[in-house]
């Protein structure tokens, strides 16, 4: 007899539910239940016959996969709720028939593109550390830049005070005005909140950040607060780069 079992957190990934490392957290913290057990990480389930809930909420198997980006504005968090109450991205993909969650994170000060996904293999792919897919953002710190800050930014900076240093990676400057400075930023990681730690590190001081690109996707004249699927072009690319950069 066949097994049809499959990991819990890769069945809440697919389903829309998380992330697969964000649907570990909810295992590990007890939110998740399984035939009404509580769950625990390594826990397999049947996806046809086993009931899952997450927070009292039961988790419908889905096969249909959606692909959109976002133009997330500033004092949204990414995230799909939030305890504190504040506001979330969900809000702005409520309209969506299918449940998604975030590809990666954009801190809630800062605006542009962001993924969202029902397909938690394909999240994966893109968050992986391995697969540094491109991220482009446009940034305005004040007053003026060096060409010594600009090398240091292009270098690597210990953000953490661990000794590790941000990846090589392109920062230009676009614009110079008499208060600020315009800067683009194309980075290969995702470490948390990296370029604003990378200008702090070396004296500068962020006023706005936006990313405007992900790995050749474009943000375009897409609306703040507003949606669109990705076409078959896109999401190609992305599959692309992130198979062949595993």
């Amino acid at each position: 007899m066949k097994d049809n079992k499959i990991r819990l957190q890769k069945f809440l990934a697919e389903n829309g539910v998380a992330s697969r490392r964000k649907s570990e957290e909810l295992i590990e913290f007890g939110k998740v239940k399984v035939n009404g057990r509580v769950a625990s990480i390594g826990d397999k389930i049947d996806p046809i016959r086993d009931k899952v809930t997450v927070m009292g909420k039961k988790i419908i198997a889905s096969n249909e996969k959606v692909y959109i980006m976002l133009h997330k504005p500033r004092g949204f968090v990414t995230t799909m709720n939030d305890e504190r109450d504040r506001k979330c991205v969900a809000q702005l993909v409520s309209d969506l028939p299918q449940k998604v969650f975030p590809v990666g994170r954009l801190d809630r000060n800062s605006e542009g593109i962001l993924l969202m996904t029902n397909d938690g293999e394909f999240a994966n792919r893109i968050t992986h550390p391995s697969s540094h897919v491109n991220k482009t953002y446009r940034v305005t710190v004040k007053g003026s830049v060096s060409d010594e800050q600009i090398d240091a930014l292009c270098t690597g900076v210990d953000i953490d005070s661990d000794g590790r240093l941000t990846l090589p990676c392109d920062v230009f400057v676009i614009e110079r005005k008499q208060d600020r400075t315009v800067i683009n930023f194309i980075i290969h990681e995702g470490r948390n909140r990296q370029i604003r730690k990378m200008c702090e590190k070396v004296g500068l001081e962020v006023i706005r950040l936006k990313r405007t690109e992900i790995a050749g996707v474009k943000l375009g004249m897409l609306g703040q607060g507003k949606w669109r699927t990705l076409n078959e072009k896109e999401l190609k690319r992305l599959n692309n780069i992130s198979q062949n950069k595993k």
